[in-house]
Parts: structure tokens; sequence; C-alpha cells
């Protein structure tokens, strides 16, 4: 009897362990069945991560949708004005030598289509366009337009074509002895050692530079008006053009060492000066001398 009871405590101890043994191996299984778990747990985990993704799309799409369309459509819609209003200014303007569509008209003027904004700023703002009159160079004189019509004008041509475009940052930071080098090599046969123009063929001149700030340089170089070359960016880097447009100004800034500059087109107007004035005074002397004799 007592072995009876001993035996049934026993079992009653043990029924615990049992009940887990049996929770493991109702839970492991077979191979199979713990190889489809594994399946369905990965399925799982793809699903919750493509759920997350979509979820994590659509909050940025809504966060964006909130915040960056104003944005995107103001300056969309700002464009298209400045487009607009350039296209009227031109056809009041530009059309008759250029034509409809910018295609340029045989013996009037030349297309326009990828000349660029920056050839519509150098040739509007210094006010040689639009044309007076037909001769051999268009002269610079107060701009027609104001600036907002300019930039207009530029918005319009460059929405045809393209091209050159308006830089940005500080002109002059270059090199001011490269600068000199550069302009000794490239610019001062037509334009001076300094700047101050001269005489072409064919009843042409090259301007002085002396009025001219640094934009109207730099777009200068960038789109080769009249009979200037242009100097491309494969030519003269940015970098290079900044360097000229330094040494330009610094040397208009500089002051006459010797006096009155004649000028300053160098030994030229200092020897006609020598001939004339020296020469002269020397001739008066002689006859001076000899009215006395």
């Amino acid at each position: 009897m007592s072995h009876t009871s001993q035996s049934e405590s026993s079992l009653d101890d043990d029924a615990p362990a049992r009940g887990r043994l049996f929770r493991r191996r109702a839970v492991s299984g077979t191979p199979g069945d713990r190889a489809r778990a594994r399946k369905r747990s990965k399925a799982r985990r793809r699903l919750a991560n493509v759920a997350g993704l979509m979820a994590a799309l659509v909050l940025t799409g809504a966060v964006y949708s909130t915040f960056a369309p104003a944005n995107a459509a103001d300056d969309t819609a700002t464009a298209s004005d400045a487009v607009a209003a350039g296209e009227a200014i031109y056809n009041r303007s530009c059309i008759t030598c250029h034509g409809a569509n910018l295609e340029g008209v045989p013996h009037r003027g030349p297309s326009l289509i990828g000349v660029g904004e920056a050839a519509v700023y150098f040739q509007v703002h210094t006010g040689r366009m639009p044309l007076a009159r037909q001769e051999a160079d268009a002269q610079e004189k107060p701009p027609v337009f104001s600036d907002a019509e300019i930039d207009q004008l530029m918005a319009y041509v460059q929405a045809h074509g393209g091209g050159p475009t308006l830089p940005s940052g500080d002109l002059r930071d270059g090199d001011l002895a490269q600068g000199g080098e550069l302009f000794r090599l490239n610019c001062a046969s037509c334009h001076n050692f300094v700047g101050e123009g001269g005489a072409l063929s064919s009843g042409k001149a090259a301007p002085s530079l002396l009025d001219a700030d640094d934009l109207t340089i730099y777009t200068a170089m960038l789109t080769g008006p009249e009979n200037m070359p242009v100097f491309g960016d494969n030519q003269l880097t940015p970098q290079d053009k900044r360097a000229i447009i330094n040494y330009i100004q610094t040397v208009k800034a500089q002051a006459d060492p010797g006096g009155a500059g004649i000028g300053r087109i160098g030994p030229v107007s200092e020897g006609l000066v020598i001939w004339v004035v020296g020469i002269g005074i020397l001739m008066f002397g002689v006859f001076w001398m000899g009215s006395k004799a």
C-alpha cells in the first residue's frame, strides 16, 4: 500500500516535466514541420519589412506633398511669367531684325537660338541692342530696358536653345599676374595694354574698357560680340577670365606715376609729345638766337 502511494506520488511529481516535454515535442514536430514553420516566419518578416518600407514611402510622399509643391509651383510660375514677359518685349522691340522664332532675318539680324542669356545681357545691358541703325559697329549707349526687363528678355532667349549663362560669385577672384599675362596675350592687340581700346579695319573699333563692369567684360569674353573672338571655357577657363578681369580693373584704378597718362598708350603718345613739344622748343630757340645774331 505504501509502495503504491509512493508510486502515485512520484507520478504526480513528474507530471509537469512530462507536460513540458510533450509541449516541446508538439511544437518541434517533424523536420518537415520545422521547415514549414521557418518559412512562415521568414515570410512574416519579409511582409513586415515590405509594410514598413511602404509606410515610410507613404510618409515621405505626404511630407513632400505638403511642403514642396507650393515652392516648386511658385518657381515654375515665376519662370513661366518671366519667359512670357520676355516674349512680349521681344515681339515689341526685336522681332523685326531677329525674326518671329528667333531664327534671324537675312541682312538684318542673326539667329538668337542658342546664344544664351550671356549674349543678351552684354548686348542689351550696354545699349548696343536694340540697334539704332545698321553701321560698322553697334555703339554703346544707355540701355533702353530696365534691369527687370533685361532679365525677362534673357529668360525668353535662354528658353529657346539654351546657351552661355551668367556667371556667379566674385568675378575678380583671379591671379593678378596671370591676368596681366593673359590680357597681353589675348586682348592687348585690340584693346591696348591698359584697355583704352583701339581702331580696327573696315571702320570698326575695339571699345575702351575703362567704363566696363566685371559682368560686361566676362560676358563679352564668353560670347564674342562683333569682331571679338569667343573665349569659351575651353580657351579661357572661368578662373582665367576672372584673372583677366582682376587685371583690367586693377590697372584702371592705378595712378599714373609719371604725371599725365597721355592716353596710357605707351611710347606712341610719349614720342609724339617729345617730337611736337621738344623739337618745337628747340626750333624756337634756334630761330630766336638767329634773330639776335
